[in-house]
């Protein structure tokens, strides 16, 4: 049943952003950022802060991200906090109140002018409560996100344009969001005062990072753990990687469906297991190993997305606070993960898969993030588990 608090309602004076679901409902509020409208998948985020690394996190490529915290804007906006300057992330955003004024120290700018630049669509005064309840619900629903400062708006065309679009179920999104070339990776970890480390670039084991839509703060972690990063475009060949003379190889989170991508990826990623080169997963990168593996993936009701998801370490039982932004997942049914993979981590939320290891093998992956950005840092120690076995 729809909620009426996203029912179609007439538009009411002063609207000048409008949210419109494929099952006809609409959400009407007030635009800022960019204008225009653009289509895609509505989920909620739950974390407090870091909504810029949210709206630049490439997995959110093809989203409209509903934020379930109430002030969004107060620390503004900087250069520094970007996961990627290069790419699309989430398309647009919800929010419940009027953007925040900044702040904060760092802020170089507000929220609104920042969205507007990086052509991204924003909303403010809708019943945020009332979309969570609907997704948690239903699933998440397609939708197209619009705003017209003079309130201008074909309903039925907007509706027409969310239910024609295909979802994000079956569509390989990694080679949007990819970079376009080979780049040997610079930075290291952000620290007050001093900004982004560099890396050294000496003696360190290599890792080659496969892109599929990465976190610069993925990069920045690996090399604070001791490593040289090589990053490369997704469709990168298995003879160019080894070319690379890798001591390891990372697979990086990114958007879209795993099953579609896996399509050009999994068959590289099954060579590397066949040679015993560590490997290392994270979100997509981690749902593709599992493929790899011989386990399968499946679509989820809402997804996970946020910066305090509970994760129990099934070795120990310890409980890792994770950030999550996911929508797929290795599917943990009895019987799904196959023969050679052992479930490592699973979520205290609903009992998912959050990490596997593949029997035999020095490969394993974690769907959350432990570079957080944003979120807690609980899990760097994979990232140094990872390079410690690179010899």
């Amino acid at each position: 049943m729809a909620d009426p608090a996203l029912s179609h309602a007439p538009q009411p004076d002063g609207a000048t952003g409008v949210l419109v679901l494929a099952d006809g409902s609409v959400a009407w509020g007030r635009g800022f950022g960019a204008t225009g409208a653009a289509v895609g998948e509505v989920c909620f985020n739950t974390a407090m802060t870091g909504y810029q690394e949210v709206m630049t996190d490439p997995s959110y490529a093809g989203q409209v991200v509903t934020f379930t915290f109430p002030h969004i804007g107060n620390v503004g906006t900087n250069d520094e906090d970007m996961e990627s300057h290069d790419v699309p992330g989430a398309v647009g955003c919800v929010v419940r109140e009027d953007v925040t004024a900044p702040a904060n120290f760092r802020s170089a700018g507000a929220f609104q002018k920042w969205m507007e630049k990086h052509g991204k669509i924003g909303i403010s005064g809708l019943d945020t409560r009332a979309l969570t309840r609907r997704i948690r619900m239903s699933g998440a629903p397609n939708a197209v996100i619009a705003h017209d400062p003079n309130g201008a708006f074909d309903i039925p065309a907007l509706v027409a344009r969310a239910r024609e679009w295909p979802g994000l179920e079956g569509m390989d999104l990694a080679r949007v969001v990819t970079r376009e070339s080979q780049e040997a990776w610079e930075g290291s970890v952000w620290h007050l005062g001093k900004g982004f480390g560099r890396s050294p670039h000496d003696t360190r084991k290599h890792v080659v990072a496969i892109d599929y839509g990465a976190k610069d703060n993925i990069f920045r972690n690996l090399v604070k753990a001791g490593a040289s990063v090589t990053v490369v475009p997704a469709q990168t060949s298995l003879e160019t990687i080894l070319e690379l003379k890798p001591d390891g190889v990372f697979l990086s989170n990114g958007p879209g469906d795993p099953a579609a991508t896996g399509a050009y990826a999994v068959p590289v990623i099954q060579k590397l297991l066949e040679m015993d080169l560590p490997v290392f997963g994270i979100c997509l990168g981690h749902q593709m190993l599992g493929l790899a593996a011989g386990a399968r993936t499946t679509k989820m009701h809402q997804g996970h997305r946020g910066a305090n998801h509970p994760v129990k370490r099934m070795e120990d039982g310890v409980v890792e606070i994770t950030s999550m932004n996911h929508g797929f997942a290795v599917d943990n049914a009895p019987g799904a993960l196959g023969e050679n993979v052992i479930e490592t981590h699973v979520s205290l939320f609903d009992g998912s898969n959050c990490g596997i290891a593949v029997k035999g093998k020095r490969a394993f992956g974690v769907q959350y993030h432990p570079e957080a950005s944003p979120g807690p840092q609980d899990s760097f120690y994979l990232f140094e588990k990872f390079v410690g076995m690179l010899g």
